[in-house]
């Protein structure tokens, strides 16, 4: 059926607005990419590169040859990996623990997880708790702060609720207990929400700039994030020590190429999770 003059003017409208819309979004990414490849001798003499004449790995080369940058990315490889396993395992857990109702204080636990929502304990309490822990300056302090928060269990434990406690009945009378239970029945059965939470922990521990700007003092203990924020302080882009090279690319095109390797990680793991991600996104929010 084809519309009227208003509803074909409309919808003309719309689709130019939405592809003004992905222009915007889209090319400082594009701009980022394109500049990180071009040649240090043709960025010098453009004001303005939107495709370059001549291709160029240098600035990627600087910084893959320097010790600092492939350092922060280990740092931050540790994170993402430990500490989003650290997180699984502990919003897993106790989310799964509340949703079963014959546990004793449940009621209580619940409420004050909802506490926790709404009121934060703020900055100096939780550099105190660090400082007194012993773990100023240590990765595990980066992970303590960060391995869960309220909403997550929340979220996590109405997944829980809609596997029905009879299949733990089933289990107890195979012979596993609770904990056996959890890791051979529940957790297959939990696929997309691990996968959903686990992407989302992922990010933020890839992110981690503020609380490892707070905890963590030395420079070799630095991730990407905070490497990248010298980085751009740092216009002579001297953060960075390489002795492979004696001239170092234009500060602007190491920024660029630093900023690429710091984003394609995520965006190689969201393919393998996208399958699960997808209904895992939508945890708890449906209760049938």
């Amino acid at each position: 059926m084809k519309g009227s003059v208003g509803d074909r003017t409309f919808q003309a409208v719309n689709g130019l607005l939405l592809a003004l819309i992905a222009l915007v979004t889209i090319f400082p990414i594009y701009y980022v990419v394109v500049v990180s490849f071009t040649a240090p001798s043709e960025y010098l003499r453009k004001d303005l590169v939107l495709f370059p004449e001549q291709w160029s790995l240098e600035s990627y080369r600087y910084l893959l040859s320097s010790a600092a940058f492939p350092r922060a990315l280990g740092v931050s490889a540790f994170l993402a990996v430990v500490g989003t396993a650290c997180s699984l395992v502990i919003t897993s857990s106790l989310a799964y623990a509340l949703s079963r109702k014959r546990m004793e204080g449940r009621r209580f636990i619940l409420l004050m997880i909802l506490f926790t929502i709404l009121f934060s304990p703020g900055i100096i309490p939780n550099y105190i708790l660090i400082r007194e822990l012993h773990l100023l300056n240590s990765l595990w302090a980066v992970i303590l702060v960060s391995l869960t928060t309220g909403w997550f269990v929340i979220l996590m434990k109405g997944f829980f609720d809609s596997i029905p406690e009879s299949l733990d009945e089933a289990a107890a009378i195979d012979g596993c207990n609770d904990i056996s239970t959890f890791f051979r029945i529940v957790l297959p059965l939990s696929m997309p929400a691990i996968a959903a939470f686990g992407l989302f922990f992922a990010v933020s521990y890839w992110n981690q700039y503020f609380n490892a700007m707070l905890y963590l003092n030395a420079p070799d203990k630095w991730p990407i994030q905070v490497l990248l924020q010298n980085m751009l302080v740092d216009a002579s882009g001297s953060a960075l020590a390489s002795e492979t090279m004696r001239q170092p690319p234009p500060s602007e095109t190491l920024k660029m190429a630093a900023v690429v390797i710091a984003i394609v990680p995520i965006m190689l793991v969201y393919p393998f999770l996208q399958k699960h991600f997808a209904k895992g996104a939508m945890v708890g929010s449906v209760k049938g």
